[in-house]
């Protein structure tokens, strides 16, 4: 019988063959164990969707605009990397991109790769391998800690210089919404229980 760890005190827990249809706690701390597994494919496709379009507004508009002593300054999501990457920051500079750009984007496109053709009742090529990789690519997209430090900053140069919020930056905040959403949406017991059922 399959055993579910608790994630918060390490209590195990025996799970039902069923799918859980109600949420349910850890016996111990009630810590949440399990989320109800009946999640559409269609709206994490669509939801999939949506983050690609707010991925590609983010990296296409400026962050923010900054006016100051009668001067314009635009900044990007990239810009942001190639500027620390031009002060000496390499480490840094890779890490802002790793992180704000090709992490979201490569849990979009894996996400993409692998609900299309299942909601065909296909088998992307790779497909399990393909979702091992995404579950490790997850862990490294840190959007929120992105949006986090760039409101800090935003707030300690509106004392400078006049800032204005920019397309991408409101781009990103929904960006960090909906990866989350996308998230709780694709579990991996989600997944496969998906791949069991189109299997059938």
């Amino acid at each position: 019988m399959p055993v579910i760890v608790c994630p918060s005190c390490d209590l195990a827990h025996r799970a039902g063959p069923e799918p859980a249809s109600e949420r349910t706690r850890c016996a111990r701390c009630l810590a949440s164990l399990q989320r109800p597994e009946n999640g559409s494919i269609d709206t994490a496709i669509a939801l999939s969707i949506v983050a690609l379009v707010l991925f590609l507004l983010s990296n296409a508009y400026p962050l923010v605009a900054i006016y100051s002593n009668g001067s314009t300054r635009a900044a990007t999501l990239i810009g942001a990397a190639l500027g620390l990457y031009r002060q000496d920051h390499t480490g840094l500079a890779a890490l802002v991109f790793i992180t704000t750009v090709v992490g979201p984007f490569l849990q979009i496109a894996a996400l993409l790769y692998l609900l299309i053709p299942l909601r065909r009742k296909r088998r992307a090529p790779g497909q399990n391998t393909v979702f091992r990789l995404l579950a490790q690519v997850r862990p490294w997209t840190f959007v929120e800690v992105f949006m986090l430090g760039a409101l800090v900053a935003l707030v300690r140069l509106t004392a400078f210089a006049r800032v204005v919020p920019g397309v991408a930056l409101w781009s990103c905040a929904l960006l960090m919404l909906t990866l989350a959403a996308l998230t709780s949406r694709t579990s991996p017991a989600q997944f496969w229980r998906w791949v069991e059922g189109y299997r059938a």
